[in-house]
């Protein structure tokens, strides 16, 4: 049961059409967990559309970074499942997320590890000149622009506010 993985590059068209193949795939080899996180995927993709549209036609249409939002999303509340099934015993349902986890992860980027983020941050704060904690927002609308899907916004924000008040 191979799985394609989306690398950085694609275009939102070709993402979508990895996770509509990988569907395909997942039916095929009778795949039932592959085949209902994938679903899944397509449900979240299709909600973000249709909230999109807002009851007007225009802009219906999402893009890469929107694909990535919803995956880490997905993945981040799965991981908050695992956490609570663990704790109440419920090791058996927690084994059933992480295996969701991994379907999502072969489409999301390579995480940046922790000295990538760093540099990262520090690279963010250079180009847009941040002096201070006013400037955080600017820094990491330049993160989330540059590293949607590589990095956990909720871990690097104190970062990048602890950079701006020293």
């Amino acid at each position: 049961m191979p799985v394609l993985v989306a690398s950085q590059g694609m275009t939102t068209m070709d993402l979508q059409t990895k996770i509509n193949e990988n569907l395909k795939e997942a039916i095929k080899a009778k795949d039932s967990v592959r085949v209902s996180t994938l679903r899944l995927i397509n449900a979240a993709i299709k909600d973000r559309e249709i909230a999109r549209r807002g009851g007007d036609d225009s802009e219906t249409g999402i893009d890469d970074g929107d694909v990535l939002q919803i995956l880490g999303k997905m993945v981040k509340q799965r991981q908050e499942s695992v956490r609570a099934y663990e704790e109440g015993g419920r090791l058996e349902l927690a084994e059933s997320e992480q295996a969701e986890i991994s379907v999502l992860e072969a489409f999301l980027p390579k995480q940046l590890d922790p000295a990538e983020t760093s540099a990262a941050i520090d690279a963010a704060i250079a180009r847009t000149k941040a002096e201070g904690i006013r400037d955080m927002g600017r820094v990491m609308a330049e993160l989330k622009g540059k590293y949607t899907g590589q990095l956990d916004f909720g871990q690097v924000g104190p970062e990048v506010k602890a950079r701006l008040t020293k």
